[in-house]
């Protein structure tokens, strides 16, 4: 029987604090600006998984506090169609960031400033579904 083919599942978070979020810079393609995330293994749940990358790209120990949304256009990441579940997340200790594993560098920006056109995959998208969802939260399918 051959493999089933289905898209890759990610989980990417928006880590606010104050009026600013964390950005990361790419170490590997596609390079630009991403929110922190990366792929959930098999085994572990979309929380878990969350947590995990947001820890390793950020240095960031955080709790979530909401789902933004579930993005699934085939063509958001040029590596292959992936789904990635966004949630909003609350840290812990900002003055913990630092960039680590596919992060060059983790930085806080605040969101009137963030540059969209070095944002990569759809996460010009997705932050500003997260500046409509700080009007009026709801839950965004893409």
């Amino acid at each position: 029987m051959p493999a089933p083919k289905t898209p890759l599942v990610s989980a990417d978070a928006i880590v606010e604090h104050q009026n600013s979020i964390v950005l990361i810079e790419r170490k590997n393609p596609p390079y630009g600006l991403a929110l922190p995330g990366g792929f959930i293994e098999i085994g572990e749940d979309v929380r878990t998984a969350v947590l995990r990358e947001l820890k390793e790209e950020t240095g960031l120990d955080a709790k979530v506090k909401a789902m933004l949304g579930v993005y699934s256009d085939p063509k958001r990441d040029p590596r292959g169609h992936v789904i990635t579940l966004v949630f909003i997340c609350e840290p812990e200790d900002i003055t913990k960031l630092k960039g680590g594993d596919d992060a060059k560098r983790a930085f806080l920006i605040e969101i009137e400033k963030i540059p969209f056109e070095k944002l990569v995959f759809d996460h010009s998208q997705i932050i500003k579904d997260y500046i409509e969802w700080k009007k009026a939260p709801k839950v965004f399918i893409r």
